[in-house]
């Protein structure tokens, strides 16, 4: 079983190839000839599809480069390990770099590619269900600082996404769970009706149906093109893509990444609709139905009391986001209505985060 969707940009064109199988690169054939190419994969990922996906450039030179696996090891020590293998094997700007990983694998070497003699190619091939529907899509790219998540990076889109939803069998539950936080995102943000596919098909999407993995990796995927078409450098509408993630983004760090991405985005997202209730810009019962459906994929919802929420703020006011020392948060007005919000005071936003502590 096989989809394919088409992003189209200014400046890029590209497939996202989603097989229930395999790893899938013939649409790229003819321009993969006489190009190098390095996969960047990790010590987990790696022994499971490295050699596969080797397979699948048998008319080329390969060499690969292997980092650490987790958030930790998402900074610039991962990112010039792989700036020095390219040098090692002589890589030029004509050749290609291919992720192999999960989100943080697909971050470090798309921003690899944009840092190489400045601009070089790459193919993004997510094997986490966080990094199919969100990460490897949009060109975002870059690592974490230790002041901050993603506070180094670029944009830079991909040649290709190739998708093989087959990964997802040898995923361990808690990563497969935190790829579904960043799903129900979408169904905050401008997709009511996703919110009922997801409650509807929770069972199938346990039970790891292929057909309903498909559809929902499709769905995911359209729904970020169509964003990403709109605003690819995230000056208005892409901006609602982070909701969840500027809270999200400080309980990472202020837990030195004890959270998944997903699971702090979940957390995230009730932080967000307690502070649109709180500012009566939606009914209460939002938080709650979000917080239904996270607890239903075994998602947090409340925040461990070792974390303060003066810290989370603190961390919040670091974000990248923050414009003029203006917050600049994702809030509801209700279910798939997110938008924009900008001069949230502190009080607010720490009374919310307070409702998140248990």
């Amino acid at each position: 079983m096989q989809k394919q969707l088409n992003i189209a940009l200014p400046n890029a064109q590209y497939p996202i190839v989603i097989d229930s199988e395999k790893f899938d690169f013939s649409a790229l054939e003819s321009w993969l000839v006489g190009k190098k190419i390095m996969l960047v994969s990790n010590e987990v990922v790696a022994p499971l599809y490295l050699e596969e996906v080797r397979q699948c450039f048998v008319n080329n030179v390969v060499h690969h480069c292997l980092i650490g696996d987790g958030e930790t090891h998402k900074n610039q020590e991962s990112w010039l390990a792989i700036l020095n293998a390219l040098a090692e094997h002589q890589f030029n700007r004509s050749d290609v770099l291919v992720s192999l990983g999960g989100g943080i694998v697909c971050d470090i070497t798309g921003f690899a590619a944009a840092s190489w003699m400045r601009g070089m190619a790459f193919i993004q091939v997510p094997t986490t269900l966080l990094s199919q529907i969100d990460a490897s899509v949009g060109g975002k790219t870059g690592i974490n600082h230790v002041k901050g998540k993603n506070m180094i990076g670029a944009f830079h889109q991909p040649k290709a996404v190739i998708i093989n939803a087959r990964t997802l069998r040898t995923l361990p539950q808690r990563e497969f769970n935190a790829g579904i936080g960043e799903a129900i995102k979408y169904a905050g943000i401008n997709q009511a009706w996703f919110y009922e596919w997801l409650v509807t098909n929770q069972q199938a999407i346990k039970h790891l149906d292929e057909a309903t993995l498909m559809e929902l990796i499709t769905h995911c995927c359209q729904f970020k093109t169509k964003i990403v078409e709109e605003d690819e450098k995230e000056q208005g509408v892409r901006a609602l893509l982070n909701l969840g993630h500027t809270f999200g983004h400080a309980i990472e760090t202020v837990s030195q990444y004890k959270y998944l991405h997903g699971e702090a985005v979940a957390l995230g997202m009730v932080m967000a609709a307690e502070l649109s209730a709180q500012l009566d810009y939606c009914a209460g019962d939002i938080r709650k139905m979000l917080e239904n459906l996270l607890q239903a994929f075994e998602l947090p919802i409340m925040l461990d009391i070792e974390y303060s929420a003066d810290e989370i703020l603190a961390l919040m006011k670091a974000d990248k986001k923050v414009i003029n020392d203006q917050h600049r948060l994702i809030l509801l007005k209700g279910m798939g209505e997110a938008f924009i919000a900008e001069g949230v005071n502190d009080a607010n936003i720490l009374k919310a985060i307070n409702t998140c502590i248990t």
